[in-house]
């Protein structure tokens, strides 16, 4: 073999170096979601207007916001790694406060259900009676 059969061309280097950045990338970032599934908060720590939502969700609605049970895009991947339209997010309302606040619930379509009070930036799995 001659050393130009072992030229890569720039296109096929480019190519595979995007591959081993998003594998590398998907390994560190589910490393973090999987911490998520280890911080928990139980059905009693929750504020009562968190459990109001979990009722909501469970029956379907009605809900208070028009946004709710829309997609969550989970683009930080701060919860595991699910295909896309897997997370829908609601509304957990926040007592004296006109708008939507920070405080929201995130359901898998497994069953399981997030909490958050800091708008996504912290995640904590409902551990239900």
């Amino acid at each position: 073999m001659n050393r130009e059969s072992w030229v890569v061309p720039g296109w096929a280097a480019r190519a595979l170096a995007a591959i081993l950045f998003i594998v590398c990338a998907g390994f560190a970032q589910s490393e973090e979601a999987r911490a998520v599934a280890t911080r928990e908060v139980s059905w009693a720590q929750l504020p009562p207007e968190a459990r109001e939502t979990v009722a909501l969700i469970r029956k379907g609605g009605p809900f208070h916001h028009e946004r709710d049970g829309v997609p969550f895009g989970n683009f930080e991947k701060r919860l595991p790694v699910q295909a896309r339209g897997y997370y829908r997010e609601y509304t957990v309302r926040t007592p004296g406060v006109k708008h939507r606040g920070a405080r929201r619930i995130v359901a898998g379509r497994g069953g399981e259900l997030y909490y958050t009070d800091d708008h996504y930036q912290s995640f904590r799995r409902i551990r239900e009676p």
